[in-house]
């Protein structure tokens, strides 16, 4: 039986998901052909790479930082990947583990800055996203559209689920949510991240390597961003500076709906996914409907991010209260 503490720290997880149930429901009831199984499934398809960013968001947000660079680097990893295919000629085998690798060397000196020089995550990830969007400028200012074997047979390929499909790029984000839901919850350095992002101070006491789980943590964003970006550019077929304009306001929304605490320390993987869905969920209503404006989303998810914050307050501040009740009683 779980201790109330617990039951405090599962409540935004439990609200998400009941959310996400309720508007689910509410759409099935109110337009027909929404309950069906492939719309369902278009919404691990058209989100994808919103999920496997967000995934890398989740592991920033639980150490207690921020990364703003995410939408930025997707853009670049569009960019390297169109012209090094098309204009280069590259194979797309020598250029998807380059554009990873991109990826992951922006996540790490961004770590490097944050641990080594005691800089703000916020400062330092609002200059990767600067950078990572200016070299994209460098590369192309016009949009330079895809016409590669391997990334249309990325495009276009569909995995048969009965009468339904998904894409390819849905199994990759699947498989990203699995191997960090293991690292997250079953390995040391997951709980290396919970122990930083609820007591920083208390984790260096206890002798956990603070330093290098931070710059792991910045390192795996980075490779998750790169890998949405390469995920994003087999959806849209082009390489362009201003794709995922944005993109890492929706990543943090959807993480913080998702039941992760701003503060850090608490949060599940699971959730961020559930996050997604949500947005998801809120696009394809405003499609139905058929008569709002899109900008509909955005106002959305500005109540539910300003709701899920609020419930975030609550439960820390219940939390402390039962921490000092439990310390005078001792």
């Amino acid at each position: 039986m779980m201790n109330g503490k617990m039951n405090y720290k599962q409540l935004p997880l439990l609200a998400t998901i009941s959310l996400f149930v309720m508007m689910y429901t509410f759409g099935s009831f109110r337009y027909t052909g929404f309950f069906s199984g492939q719309v369902f499934l278009n919404l691990f398809i058209d989100n994808a790479f919103l999920i496997i960013v967000a995934i890398g968001m989740t592991f920033v947000i639980l150490s207690g930082g921020i990364d703003l660079s995410v939408g930025s680097v997707i853009a670049l990893t569009s960019m390297i990947a169109a012209s090094l295919v098309m204009n280069a000629q590259l194979s797309p085998w020598f250029v998807i583990p380059l554009c990873l690798l991109v990826g992951s060397l922006i996540g790490l000196g961004q770590g490097c800055l944050i641990h080594f020089f005691n800089l703000q995550p916020f400062i330092v990830t609002l200059a990767g996203m600067f950078l990572a969007r200016g070299i994209s400028y460098l590369i192309s200012v016009e949009t330079i559209a895809i016409d590669n074997d391997f990334f249309s047979f990325m495009a276009s390929s569909r995995i048969p689920i009965g009468e339904h499909f998904i894409s390819i790029n849905v199994v990759i984000a699947l498989i990203v949510v699995a191997i960090a839901y293991y690292v997250a919850h079953y390995t040391k350095f997951g709980r290396n991240v919970y122990a930083i992002g609820g007591n920083e101070q208390s984790a260096i006491l206890m002798g956990l390597p603070v330093g290098k789980t931070k710059i792991i943590i910045y390192m795996i964003s980075g490779f998750c961003a790169s890998l949405a970006g390469l995920v994003f550019t087999f959806y849209m077929l082009s390489g362009y500076g201003l794709h995922a304009n944005g993109m890492e306001l929706d990543a943090i929304a959807a993480v913080v709906i998702g039941g992760t605490l701003l503060i850090g320390g608490a949060g599940y993987v699971i959730g961020s996914v559930f996050g997604v869905l949500i947005l998801g969920v809120i696009q394809t209503i405003i499609v139905f409907e058929g008569t709002l404006s899109s900008w509909w989303t955005k106002i959305a998810i500005g109540v539910l991010l300003l709701l899920f914050i609020v419930l975030q307050r609550v439960i820390v501040i219940r939390s402390k209260g039962k921490k000092a009740v439990i310390t005078q009683s001792v």
